[in-house]
């Protein structure tokens, strides 16, 4: 099965539908998008160039094969699978997942949203063990308000 993501003028994911493979087929057996974009402007009454192609098993550019990280990461496309509210960009070919926080930019190259200051830090090993014995609950969690990462230590 392809997906498509149907777009509004203004680049926003307002669906996402399901083709059989066979109604993006050129003459020669060969999927073509655009031949998929046409059945769906026929069948659908929304212009062609308004579905946009999208890789149900591709994430932060990334290919997942039976939800493994696959080896050949070749098909990895267009940066995220497009969900409702998504946006596209054109320029970048990425389906965009909604702002988490004012603060945050984009990232390309793994087609997210970094904090403005960079990842969260990691845990201590004591912390990490704790966790793992359940006596807290560690973790940090971006505080907007000061653009930072804050640690909290909650007990369980």
């Amino acid at each position: 099965m392809a997906h498509f993501a149907k777009i509004s003028e203004e680049n926003e994911v307002l669906q996402v539908l399901t083709l059989d493979n066979k109604d993006m087929h050129n003459a020669d057996g060969v999927e073509v998008e655009s031949i998929g974009q046409e059945y769906l402007q026929t069948h659908n009454n929304w212009p062609a160039h308004l579905w946009i192609q999208t890789s149900y098993n591709t994430r932060n550019k990334k290919y997942y094969q039976d939800k493994v990280l696959a080896e050949d990461q070749s098909k990895a496309f267009r940066g995220n699978y497009a969900g409702i509210g998504y946006t596209w960009d054109e320029d970048d070919q990425i389906f965009w997942p909604k702002k988490p926080y004012a603060s945050w930019v984009k990232h390309n190259a793994s087609a997210s949203w970094k904090s403005p200051i960079g990842d969260a830090p990691t845990l201590t090993a004591e912390q990490d063990l704790q966790n793992e014995t359940h006596t807290y609950k560690w973790g940090y969690f971006w505080n907007e308000s000061t653009t930072a990462w804050d640690l909290i230590n909650e007990l369980e």
